[in-house]
C-alpha cells in the first residue's frame, strides 16, 4: 500500500527534525574567551619566528612518501556524478593553470608537510587568483573580495598565501611571461599581504570588519598606476559584470515552453532536471526533492531575508557544469519567479563535499558542510550574497548530502587571466594579497601575524622561491595526468 502524502509529509518532518537535533549537538559550544594585550600578541608572532623562520618557507621538497597525485584525484572522483568526471579531467588537462586550478587536495597534502608559524585564521583553502573577484553588496555596491569557499575551515593562514602565491607564479608561466615578471608579481601580491596585515594590526577591531574593498576604488588604483588602455577596459569589465544578475540569467538560460518558463538544456553542462530524472525510477519525487531543499533552506535565513525568499516561488531547475574543481559535485540551479513571469530568481544549490582540509588539519566543527562552506564565508568575506545558506538532503539513492545555496548572479564579474599582461598582473596580484589580508584578518590574530611578518621582505622573497618551485612540482603533476590519460587509467573529456 502506497502511504498517503500526509503520512510521507510527517515521516519527512521527523527526519528533518533529527537532522536539527544533530546539527545542533555538533554546534560548537561557549567557551572562554582570552583576551591578550597587545604586545603580548606583537611577542606571540615574534616567538611563532622561532617554531618557523621566515626563510623556512622558501623551496619545496617533495617528500618521500608523497602521495601519488592521480590517486588523489581518483579519491575525489568517487564520491562525483560519475558520467561528469572525464569532463573534470578533460578541463584540468587543458594547462598547467587549468590542472592547478582541480588539485586543491593535492596541493593541502603537499602544504601539510611545509613549515607553519602555528598562527591560525579562518582560510580560503582553494584562494588561487580565479577565486577573486567582483559581485554585488545587499547595498548595490561592486565589491571585489574572494568568492569561492568550497574548502574553507581554520587553519594555517601560510597556506591560502602559498597556494595565492603559486597560482600567480603557474599564471605567469601559461602567459609566457618572463621570470622576472613572474616573480615581481608574487612577491608584490605577498609584501602587499604583509603590509595589509601590519595596517589591520594597528586598527581598531570594529574598523577591521568594516573594512573592504569596492570596484570603484579599484579604478581609481589602476587609473595612477596603469595605462588608458587597461583602465578603460577594466571599466568596461565593471560594467559588464552589472548586467550579469537574474534578469540577464533568464534572457539566455530560458525559454518558454508551452506558456512555462524552462531553463534550455545543453547537455553535459545543463541538464533539466525532467531529463536528469528520466532515469530514475521515481521522477516526480525528484523535482519534489528540489523543493524540498527549497522549503527547508529557508531556516537557516535571517527572518528578513526567509520573508523575501517566501516572495518567490519555484518554476524548475536544472543541474549545471560549474568551475574546474568542483566539476562532478552535484550543483542545481533554481529557477523561482515573484510577481510574474519577468520577475525571475535564479539560485544555485551548490554541493559541499568535506574540505580538502580536513584530513591536514581536523574535522569541521559543523556537522553539515553547507554550514561550515557559509559560516567560512561570512567570516572571510566583507558582504556576503542575502540568500546564503545551506541544507542537507537524502537523494532518492538513499545517500545524504549537504549543500549551500546562493544567487546564481548577482553582478558576478572575474579578471581575464588569458589576455593579462604582465604589468596588470602585478597590479592585480597586490589587490588579491591585500584582499586575502583583510579575510584573515577577522578571524586570525593579525597583531601576531604582522609581527611574525615584520617589516622587511624577508618572507615575501621565501614565498616567491616556493612560488617557483612549486610551479615545477605542478608541471610534473600535470604531465602525471596527461599520461594517465594517455595510458587509459583516467577518461578525459575536452572541449566543454
Amino acid at each position: 500500500m502506497t502511504p498517503s502524502v500526509t503520512v510521507v509529509n510527517r515521516y519527512a518532518a521527523l527526519a528533518a527534525l533529527a537532522v536539527r537535533q544533530e546539527e545542533e549537538s555538533r554546534m560548537p559550544t561557549a567557551k572562554k574567551v582570552t583576551h591578550l594585550s597587545p604586545e603580548e600578541r606583537v611577542a606571540r608572532g615574534k616567538a611563532a619566528r622561532n617554531e618557523a623562520p621566515r626563510s623556512s618557507h622558501a623551496g619545496w621538497v617533495p617528500t618521500e612518501d608523497r602521495p601519488d597525485p592521480i590517486s588523489l584525484l581518483e579519491e575525489q572522483g568517487a564520491s562525483r556524478v560519475p558520467e561528469l568526471v572525464p569532463l573534470r579531467y578533460g578541463r584540468m588537462m587543458v594547462s598547467p593553470f587549468t590542472f592547478y586550478r582541480g588539485a586543491a587536495l593535492i596541493m593541502a597534502a603537499d602544504l601539510a608537510t611545509t613549515p607553519h608559524s602555528g598562527l591560525r585564521a579562518q582560510i580560503c583553502g582553494d584562494a588561487h587568483l580565479s577565486n577573486f573577484g567582483v559581485f554585488a553588496s545587499p547595498e548595490r555596491k561592486a565589491m571585489f573580495d574572494i568568492n569561492d569557499f568550497d574548502e574553507t575551515l581554520p587553519g594555517p593562514w601560510e597556506w591560502d598565501v602559498k597556494r595565492l602565491a603559486a597560482s600567480f607564479e603557474i599564471a605567469g608561466r601559461d602567459r609566457g611571461f618572463t621570470p622576472s615578471e613572474r616573480r615581481a608579481a608574487v612577491a608584490a601580491g605577498v609584501a602587499e599581504y604583509r603590509l595589509q596585515m601590519t595596517r589591520a594590526a594597528g586598527m581598531r577591531h570594529l574598523d577591521v570588519w568594516y573594512t573592504h574593498i569596492e570596484a570603484e576604488q579599484l579604478l581609481g588604483l589602476l587609473k595612477s598606476s596603469g595605462t588608458k588602455k587597461q583602465l578603460t577596459k577594466a571599466k568596461a569589465n565593471l560594467a559588464k559584470a552589472r548586467t550579469r544578475d537574474s534578469m540577464q540569467a533568464f534572457a539566455k538560460l530560458t525559454h518558454e515552453v508551452d506558456g512555462q518558463r524552462r531553463i534550455v538544456a545543453d547537455p553535459p553542462l545543463i541538464v533539466p532536471i525532467e531529463d536528469v530524472a528520466a532515469s530514475s525510477a521515481e521522477p516526480a519525487a525528484f523535482e519534489d526533492e528540489l523543493r524540498g531543499l527549497i522549503r527547508s533552506y529557508r531556516r537557516t535565513l535571517a527572518t528578513d531575508r526567509r520573508v523575501l525568499l517566501e516572495g518567490f516561488e519555484y518554476v524548475h531547475a536544472a543541474r549545471k557544469v560549474v568551475g574546474v574543481g568542483s566539476v562532478g559535485t552535484r550543483a542545481w540551479i533554481l529557477l523561482l519567479q515573484g510577481r510574474d513571469s519577468q520577475d525571475p530568481l535564479f539560485l544555485q544549490a551548490k554541493e559541499a563535499q568535506e574540505s580538502v582540509l580536513e584530513r591536514f588539519v581536523g574535522t569541521s566543527k559543523y556537522a553539515n558542510h553547507g554550514q561550515r562552506v557559509v559560516a567560512g564565508q561570512r567570516l572571510m568575506q566583507a558582504a556576503s550574497d542575502i540568500f546564503l545558506g545551506w541544507q542537507r538532503v537524502t537523494g532518492l539513492d538513499g545517500l545524504v548530502r549537504d549543500f549551500y545555496l546562493r544567487q546564481l548572479r548577482d553582478w558576478k564579474g572575474s579578471a581575464d587571466i588569458d589576455t593579462m599582461p604582465a604589468s596588470v598582473m602585478l597590479f592585480y596580484a597586490r589587490i588579491c594579497g591585500a584582499t586575502l589580508a583583510r579575510a584573515h584578518a577577522r578571524s586570525g590574530d593579525r597583531i601576531a601575524i604582522a609581527s611574525y611578518l615584520g617589516k622587511s621582505d624577508v618572507f615575501d622573497s621565501a614565498i616567491a622561491d616556493f612560488a617557483s618551485a612549486y610551479a615545477d612540482q605542478n608541471e610534473r603533476d600535470y604531465q602525471a595526468m596527461v599520461d594517465a590519460v594517455s595510458s587509459g587509467r583516467l577518461e578525459a573529456q575536452a572541449g566543454l
